[in-house]
């Protein structure tokens, strides 16, 4: 038996990427895994590259799931869309950085949040 947290993760992912979905973006790849980490989700608004960090935080633990994205935790995610772009072999790109905040509810439904453009590369080395 796996560890709960993953399958719950899991299913926060599917939800986030459903909304998105439903929003008109279109999912590129998931879990995309790096040397340096791992990219949620990867996605296109048109022609715009969109890298979403998801996260999954219990109501209990009072700050919501968007707190948890650190300045480290944008540093990184930067740094990972940029080494997905050259793995890629895309040059050019414009890209944009979400959130999707997930919060498991009693009665097994999540709430969700999209945070389009939560933070950008602005100052980031």
């Amino acid at each position: 038996m796996g560890d709960p947290r993953h399958a719950l993760g899991r299913a926060a992912e599917e939800a986030a990427a459903k909304l998105l979905e439903r929003a008109g973006l279109r999912i590129v790849a998931r879990n995309v895994k790096l040397r340096q980490g791992e990219i949620d989700l990867v996605c296109r608004d048109r022609e715009v590259w969109v890298f979403v960090e998801v996260k999954c935080r219990q109501e209990r633990w009072r700050d919501g799931p968007a707190a948890a994205v650190s300045w480290w935790k944008r540093r990184r995610l930067i740094r990972l869309a940029q080494g997905y772009l050259k793995w890629m072999r895309i040059g050019e790109a414009h890209c944009r950085f979400d959130v999707v905040a997930v919060t498991p509810r009693g009665d097994g439904r999540f709430e969700i949040r999209h945070i389009p453009a939560a933070f950008d590369a602005t100052g980031v080395v």
